[in-house]
């Protein structure tokens, strides 16, 4: 029993999905796929393998940044203040340190095994949920072909 219990919670930080996409002009099939061991879907590999065969993989990152409580108090006191029907009381912001602020963008650098890139830029649907929340994507071939990208929420 312990090690099922140790098994399912290592197996809870990887995250893993796949997508779609056309490559223009000619409209051929791309498949994509990702793995994130992050836990949120914010890093991992990605792969993007063409109707002719040709592989490309490498690192995807979306771009966030850490905010300190420091930043955020000017923006949660009077939180409340204005708001229709006093949904929300007066509190003290809480001692929390820092706070992630998702940008919803990601970046991917894929290479073919011989040497050829390709360069992704997607837009995420749920920035919080990272890459498994879902996306759209342009990727731009060394040829000066693009690659039209969705990603559907895992």
């Amino acid at each position: 029993m312990l090690l099922v219990g140790a098994g399912m919670a290592l197996g809870a930080c990887t995250s893993m999905g796949s997508g779609s996409g056309f490559v223009a002009p000619g409209n051929e099939p791309v498949n994509f796929s990702w793995k994130s061991d992050d836990g949120g879907g914010t890093s991992g590999r990605m792969s993007a393998t063409l109707a002719d065969g040709r592989v490309f993989s490498g690192d995807y990152l979306e771009i966030t940044r850490q905010a300190a409580s420091n930043e955020l108090d000017p923006l949660w006191n009077g939180w409340d203040r204005g708001m229709s029907g006093g949904l929300l009381t007066e509190e003290e912001m809480p001692a929390f340190g820092s706070s992630t602020l998702y940008s919803g963008r990601v970046l991917a650098k894929l290479r073919s095994a011989d040497g050829e890139r390709m360069t992704c830029r997607f837009h995420l649907t749920i920035p919080s949920q990272g890459i498994g929340g879902g996306g759209q994507g342009k990727c731009d071939l060394k040829d000066g072909r693009s690659v039209d990208a969705s990603l559907p929420r895992t």
